[in-house]
């Protein structure tokens, strides 16, 4: 049955996202990935880059923050008690869901590498009866064996990283991607993700403690091993907090536990600070790397590659480790009157979701252009929306919020 790449919890055993592709085609966009994460991926001097190294900027961390702990007292919620665990309360009635309600409070070394290790993917399904008379669907694609990214991640896909974030069943993860901010050339703070990464949809409303960990598992420490990882090598980079998240209105109000309305508009972006100081360096200047968004993808027929990276979490997978898939996409519709989606053939399950689907834009630069979102169990495929003027008014509103900070 069709299951919406969600967010990976090992203890519910939910399934994960897969991808496939022609070597050819996998060899030319990891290329593309580790060109950009090389560009930058080391300092003058060939060492790597340190997050914690001084800059002439001034610490722009705080500026324009919204004020959490201002909102919780408003709630009724003490902000203490909140850092001390009041945050597992998840009264239907405390759940905030609208999109100007997202809390988010820094809760230092919350994310320590035993809590990472133990998220899991949350499992959605959809409906396992979408046939070719429902919207444009091409005939299903040979399954694509997912591949292991070479390590270290930050020479080779440095945009990529794992989110986690706790629901009511538990901690979560999934995997997204550092992209361009046209209001902070070379500086962003923005990462692209799956709605469903951020928010449950119509019947839930935002998780809480959400945070970005860029090239998670750097040297792809086997899952066995990470509790007795030091954590700048769980986390090189650091852990990357959420001070703002947003996704579409056709996610907040239809996105259900079968997928739902909500299905071809299941993307997200966060706006991130590092827990710890980051001396006045953007997540960018950071990780050394940023892909720009596409929001007018060339149509399918003109796309001859398309690949999805992330941190598959569901069995066979562990969640520890950095895959990806190569293929030429397809076409994927739930209903004729919905938006219809990307589909490329892959094997990576649950926790791969939100990771980035990557692919030549329309001025012929590799450039993000979708972001895994539902997929069938077993895994023999992967689908993602296509980012349309919903997409970039999204988008655009986070990075005008934060413009020149």
């Amino acid at each position: 049955m069709p299951s919406i790449r969600p967010p990976v919890s090992r203890r519910s055993g939910r399934s994960v996202l897969r991808v496939r592709g022609t070597v050819a085609a996998a060899v030319a966009l990891t290329g593309v990935l580790a060109v950009i994460a090389t560009a930058c991926g080391t300092s003058e001097d060939g060492t790597s880059p340190n997050p914690g190294a001084s800059a002439t900027s001034q610490d722009r961390q705080d500026v324009s923050l919204p004020n959490f702990e201002e909102r919780l007292k408003e709630l009724g919620v003490d902000v203490d008690k909140w850092k001390n665990g009041e945050w597992r309360n998840w009264k239907r009635d405390d759940w905030l869901r609208e999109a100007g309600d997202f809390i988010n409070p820094v809760i230092e070394d919350l994310w320590k590498p035993e809590r990472m290790k133990e998220a899991e993917e949350p499992q959605k399904s959809v409906p396992a009866d979408v046939s070719g008379d429902q919207g444009v669907t091409d005939p299903e694609p040979q399954p694509v064996q997912a591949k292991g990214v070479r390590t270290p991640y930050h020479d080779n896909a440095a945009p990529v990283g794992k989110v986690f974030f706790d629901g009511p069943q538990g901690s979560m993860v999934c995997s997204a991607t550092v992209v361009k901010d046209p209001a902070n050339p070379g500086k962003s703070n923005l990462v692209w993700t799956a709605g469903h990464c951020v928010h449950a949809g119509k019947n839930g409303g935002w998780y809480r403690n959400i945070a970005f960990v860029p090239s998670f598992n750097d040297n792809g420490v086997p899952a066995e091993a990470l509790k007795g990882t030091p954590r700048e090598q769980v986390a090189p980079y650091g852990v990357y907090w959420a001070n703002w998240a947003s996704t579409s209105q056709q996610w907040i109000s239809e996105g259900t536990e079968t997928g739902g309305n909500g299905a071809p508009f299941d993307y997200a972006v966060l706006h991130v600070k590092p827990e710890k100081g980051s001396g006045g360096k953007s997540l960018e200047e950071t990780v050394g790397a940023a892909l720009s968004v596409e929001f007018n993808a060339p149509a399918v027929k003109n796309i001859s590659s398309m690949g999805a990276w992330g941190y598959p979490a569901a069995p066979p997978y562990d969640g520890a480790t950095m895959f990806s898939c190569v293929d030429r996409p397809g076409r994927f519709s739930l209903s004729s009157s919905q938006p219809t989606m990307y589909r490329v053939g892959c094997t990576m399950t649950g926790g791969a979701s939100g990771g980035g689907w990557f692919a030549n834009g329309t001025d012929g630069k590799p450039a993000l252009v979708s972001n895994t979102s539902i997929g069938p169990r077993p895994a023999r495929w992967l689908a993602g929306p296509h980012l349309g003027p919903e997409a970039k008014k999204m988008f655009d509103s986070v990075s005008r919020k934060f413009a020149g900070q």
